[in-house]
């Protein structure tokens, strides 16, 4: 007797074509609904910085502003607009770029590596941040002629490039795979690690708390001038990556698969890990290293939609920026306990469950 596999017949044409059609529109209401949560996050954030102004009255003024309606001087309206426009648009806005960013670094690692633990921080690059900033911060110089935060800011991107510069030059070296660069990465990490250590073992109470508060991950403070640099790394590192998916799908295949399709391994990887490293840099930079949001983002994308970085990329970078957007607000209520160990606190047992969850399903994680 024939199974039940054996006999069923194949689907028709159109009904390929409607299942298709099916799966499409499932994956553009999920980034409707992402879309939505963004703006509704955006309306709390204004309503957290001024409570006298209710949520639909805080789009209502968002709206005017944008349109260049003034209010009068002195008047609620006028000091809300000012509050909301100069501090908690920022805000909102740091946290939406650096969450899309570093989602979409972290599905782009894991499509490189192959690998469901591989997220923008594996090739050491937070690490050489960490080592910049702290620097800046305990030896009271930078690597650049500016001073202040934006001293800081340029000594976390230096450290943070230095990882990648180091594979880079070894990738003409060695036979680089994607367990190679994993490796690569841990053994930069702990050498940064140790001179961080160091740096801060030797320094006072006060340095040592604000090189610690820098590598915890925050959005606090964030201004205009700080948005742009991170808008634009952002933007050029997505726009990439977005058209370079579907070598993304053809490389998740694994190495042989895709040079027996015509597809330059080598050359695709260093390219695509130097668009990360400057995205990732570009972006933890101003914000300091927070965690779990490159790694968590793309699991639960495909745990949902399945494995096709079309639509992996986008998704994952709209939860991550709803995830980071949620993770901040609670902060913000908890009465400053820094973002970066919200998202932890969020991430951790996420990802301990999305393991489970998967292992249980399908015997594997990945």
């Amino acid at each position: 007797m024939q199974t039940r596999a054996m006999s069923e017949e194949p689907l028709s044409r159109e009904e390929l074509k409607h299942e298709y059609h099916k799966l499409i529109a499932k994956r553009l209401i999920l980034i409707a609904v992402g879309v939505i949560g963004i703006i509704v996050f955006v309306g709390l954030f204004s309503l957290a910085v001024y409570p006298g102004v209710s949520l639909s009255e805080s789009y209502v003024i968002i709206w005017n502003h944008i349109m260049g309606n003034a209010y009068t001087p002195r008047s609620l309206e006028w000091w809300a607009d000012r509050y909301i426009w100069n501090t908690a648009i920022p805000h909102a806005l740091a946290a939406i770029i650096a969450g899309a960013g570093l989602a979409i670094c972290g599905s782009l690692m894991q499509a490189l590596m192959s690998n469901p633990l591989a997220d923008p921080y594996s090739t050491g690059i937070s690490s050489g941040a960490c080592f910049g900033a702290v620097a800046s911060i305990v030896v009271g110089t930078a690597f650049s002629t500016f001073s202040g935060t934006y001293g800081t800011v340029f000594s976390a991107f230096v450290g943070a490039m230095v990882p990648t510069a180091i594979i880079i030059i070894l990738a003409d070296r060695i036979r680089m795979t994607p367990a190679t660069l994993i490796l690569m990465g841990t053994a930069i990490s702990y050498f940064f690690n140790s001179m961080i250590t160091y740096l801060m073992i030797s320094t006072d109470a006060d340095t040592l708390k604000n090189a610690y508060l820098w590598q915890i991950g925050h959005l606090d403070g964030m201004s205009w001038d700080q948005i742009f640099p991170m808008f634009v790394v952002t933007l050029i590192g997505s726009l990439f990556v977005i058209f370079m998916t579907n070598k993304l799908n053809v490389i998740s295949l694994g190495d042989n698969s895709a040079k027996s399709l015509g597809l330059d391994v080598r050359k695709f990887r260093i390219i695509s890990l130097g668009i990360m490293s400057v995205m990732t840099a570009g972006i933890i930079s101003f914000t300091g290293i927070i965690g779990f949001v490159g790694l968590v983002s793309p699991h639960i994308v495909r745990l949902v939609i399945g494995s096709d970085n079309k639509f992996v990329v986008p998704l994952s970078m709209i939860l991550g920026s709803l995830l980071l957007l949620i993770a901040d607000y609670m902060a913000y209520q908890l009465s400053g306990i820094p973002v970066g160990v919200i998202m932890s606190l969020i991430g951790s047992p996420v990802f301990f469950l999305l393991i489970v969850f998967q292992s249980k399903r399908t015997g594997a994680v990945y």
